[in-house]
């Protein structure tokens, strides 16, 4: 009986122990979003090199996102302060030292943000104002 108490008392901490701890919002948002100190430490000369060397996902193929293959787009659209500015090459014309932020948005996050259209995600990048 004693045995069976000291095994009920000690669970909880097996259990906790025995869990991966949970990411916050900033650990988990750090994986689609590039800041402004990042940019500056890469050194790089364009938003698609910064890109490259700091989260080389953004940049990777999505997959097809239509059953028509003309409508389908597999890479992220490039948005500037809100607005649409191209395909994914479109980032070798942005000097990086105009880039405040870069942040990727997922499909269904860039379909609720920028509209439809946008299935392989946005490459969001706002600039020093």
């Amino acid at each position: 009986m004693a045995r069976a108490r000291v095994l009920f008392a000690l669970l909880p901490a097996v259990m906790l122990a025995c869990t991966h701890p949970r990411l916050g919002p900033s650990e988990m948002s750090n994986s689609q979003f590039i800041s402004e100190d990042e940019i500056q430490a890469s050194r790089e000369s364009t938003a698609y090199d910064v890109i490259h060397k700091l989260r080389g996902n953004f940049l990777s193929y999505r997959g097809e996102t239509s059953f028509d293959k003309s409508k389908s787009q597999p890479y992220p659209t490039v948005y500037v302060d809100g607005q649409e500015f191209g395909p994914i090459s479109a980032l070798r014309s942005i000097p990086a030292s105009e880039i405040s932020t870069i942040r990727l948005y997922r499909s269904w996050e860039a379909t609720t943000k920028f509209g439809t259209g946008n299935m392989g995600g946005v490459i969001a990048i706002s600039t020093r104002q």
